[in-house]
């Protein structure tokens, strides 16, 4: 058991956003938040906590003054934020992290993606990447990320061991593709394909989950795109998602304006590209529509219906020249809309970074007089608020994965998945302080709001102290 005493953050919906300069948390030992309390002063924290271990209802959970419960004492410059949520991300490519920025999407796919995906037919090489891989995208920050394996099923079990062994919570996928590839890099059949998925499902399935907690590494159907799908494929993988109702589903959709005119000509009886997807029931809750740069009125009122949501994926979209998507046009809609890094893609394994320009896309198109002028209330042609910021990279990632009633924010009876920020003074630890960043410290008259944007803007990893998943640290420069 755990009691957590410092300042933190969090948001209750895209506008919400709660500080508290001083919270103690108490965190059981299956990882479970068991108590809150909030903007306790400085003078009562020991009386506070000796209230909170002889209530009654937690002393039933466990709580007790004589108990073995380790206090974690925040310092300084620091502050516990929920997880971030990375919702979309291909693992295959972090080689290729920096590079093919003169490409478009099909280009970069075929130059840069596709040879890099196909090098993991090598399991033992996959297995070495994908421990790297893990390990930088914890210390990032996301307690929880979805996955893109590629088309190999052995390297994409691969993927699903490390994060079970690193204890990250992710969504792992093995890529669908039977077309429009590469005559070396494509599955030689939709049965294979099928035969392929059902066999990582399955063996996702047995791996153990953590002792006090669910399983945290989830299966997650992965039709690449459209195009790389016959409609043979697509429709077996409908079939394969009607008999798991639960499962997640994680795809592209509309983020270059080439890929979108491709795919009309692929599928002419479909009325848009969202329509692809609807038309094989694979367009749902539990969908993760990745990018959706170019969405139409019909396609957005469409994904609102089914209640999918969308991987807003800045860095690469502006990296790769795709487009800009309209993130306050979907959240007024009651779309759920989360954060991805999108590798490679994007070059940065960084939500902070994706936060950033998630920011700056709001910015340009609140600049953009043809969309702009046309709003006057909610989000849309308005820059994105620090609130909204901070909820796509927590609770709004996680209602993309339907995972809003376990992780996200600080509630009792959810998850302890979280992140000790630390923005430390001139002169603390490190050559620059903390994890060395030269580029953002705090100031003593600094509010809770103001350390929160310096870390938001500012910061990067080394910003990132400790990561938690279910209570247990995982990562993180901290001792």
């Amino acid at each position: 058991m755990q009691i957590f005493i410092g300042p933190l953050v969090h948001t209750l919906n895209p506008t919400t956003i709660e500080y508290s300069s001083l919270s103690i948390l108490g965190i059981s030992s299956n990882g479970i938040i068991d108590f809150i309390t909030n903007n306790v002063t400085s003078d009562s924290v020991d009386r506070t906590i000796e209230t909170l271990l002889c209530d009654a209802e937690n002393m039933k959970k466990g709580w007790s003054k004589d108990g073995n419960v380790a206090r974690i004492v925040l310092k300084n410059g620091e502050f516990l934020c929920p997880g971030f949520v990375d919702t979309h991300t291909h693992a295959p490519q972090f080689p290729n992290l920096a590079r093919g920025q003169q490409y478009e999407l099909m280009d970069w796919l075929k130059c840069v993606t596709f040879p890099a995906e196909e090098r993991l037919k090598d399991t033992e090489y996959a297995s070495v990447l994908y421990k790297e891989v893990v390990r930088r995208v914890l210390a990032f920050g996301p307690t929880t990320c979805c996955y893109y394996g590629s088309l190999h099923l052995e390297a994409t079990k691969a993927l699903a061991d490390e994060c079970h062994s690193a204890g990250q919570r992710a969504f792992v996928g093995k890529c669908n593709m039977d077309r429009h590839s590469s005559e070396t890099y494509v599955e030689p059949s939709p049965l294979h394909s099928i035969q392929a998925t059902e066999a990582l499902i399955k063996y996702i399935h047995t791996l153990s989950p953590l002792p006090t907690s669910s399983p945290l590494v989830h299966p997650i159907i992965t039709p690449r795109f459209a195009i790389s799908c016959s409609d043979e494929l697509l429709k077996s993988l409908g079939s394969l998602a009607s008999k798991h109702p639960q499962m997640a589903i994680q795809t592209h959709i509309s983020e270059n304006a080439k890929e979108i005119s491709f795919t009309k000509e692929l599928f002419p009886s479909a009325p848009h590209y969202a329509g692809v997807y609807d038309m094989y029931g694979l367009l749902r809750k539990g969908t993760v529509l990745g990018h959706a740069c170019h969405l139409s009125e019909e396609e957005i009122q469409l994904v609102k219906q089914r209640d999918a949501g969308i991987a807003h994926c800045p860095t690469s979209n502006f990296n790769i020249r795709s487009g800009m998507a309209r993130v306050g046009c979907y959240l007024d809609r009651g779309i759920k809309v989360g954060l991805g890094t999108d590798c490679s893609g994007g070059y940065a394994p960084s939500i902070l970074r994706t936060i950033q320009d998630a920011c700056i896309t709001s910015k340009i198109l609140s600049l953009t007089p043809t969309i702009s002028s046309q709003f006057t209330s909610g989000l849309e042609g308005k820059h994105l608020p620090i609130s909204t910021l901070l909820h796509l990279a927590t609770l709004g990632g996680a209602s993309v994965c339907c995972l809003e009633d376990k992780i996200g924010n600080f509630v009792v009876g959810k998850e302890f998945d979280a992140l000790v920020a630390s923005v430390p003074g001139a002169g603390g630890e490190g050559r620059f302080g903390g994890g060395g960043n030269p580029g953002v410290w705090y100031q003593e008259n600094d509010t809770l709001e103001t350390l929160v944007e310096r870390f938001m803007f500012g910061g990067d990893d080394r910003n990132i102290k400790d990561v938690y998943v279910c209570g247990r640290k995982v990562s993180g420069w901290g001792q």
